[in-house]
């Protein structure tokens, strides 16, 4: 699907209120085309609609207009420069950036990795930097519960109960 017919359509999902339906979108185009910085924007501002300074703070981590508390909490949220690596999904060497602060700031957080690893690290090789990503955590960072969260948590138990008791009711039902 074309660029153009694909953000249209994130267009029609944020207006109809499909916010993370856009967001998907938004995450395959970035992954598509790593080095559009317009599309990093817009991915920060549906993670605004969020609430997540973090994930809006990555997105935007190669904007110059950046926010500070964005950064900080994106920072924070990754601690090291191998898990910034990974969370900025860059590809290639930071020269095709489109602005000369996107090219710095790559190249400052691949130096940093490299620095804290010991050793050459290299954006299109996620294993160059994988030994920074283990001493961290295996898994996402941790982020606390939300309320539809817990909503549907909640909603999903309600829905295994009812079937468990309809399923005894029957195997009852079956021996009377």
């Amino acid at each position: 699907m074309p660029l153009r017919e694909t953000l249209a359509r994130v267009d029609a999902d944020l207006a109809a209120g499909r916010v993370p339906v856009a967001r998907q979108r938004l995450r395959g185009l970035v992954s598509s085309f790593p080095y559009d910085l317009t599309l990093r924007r817009r991915l920060a501002e549906v993670y605004r609609l969020y609430g997540d300074a973090a994930e809006a703070g990555r997105w935007m981590y190669l904007e110059e207009d950046r926010g500070a508390d964005e950064t900080a909490a994106f920072e924070a949220r990754y601690g090291s420069p191998a898990w910034r690596m990974k969370a900025l999904a860059w590809r290639g060497p930071e020269a095709v950036a489109a602005t000369s602060f996107a090219e710095k700031q790559l190249a400052a957080v691949r130096t940093a990795c490299a620095e804290e690893l010991g050793h050459p690290v290299d954006w299109d090789d996620p294993a160059s930097y994988r030994d920074g990503l283990e001493e961290e955590h295996e898994e996402a960072p941790f982020e606390p519960w939300t309320v539809g969260g817990v909503l549907a948590g909640g909603g999903c138990l309600v829905g295994v109960l009812a079937f468990l008791a309809i399923w005894v009711n029957g195997v009852v039902a079956l021996f009377d």
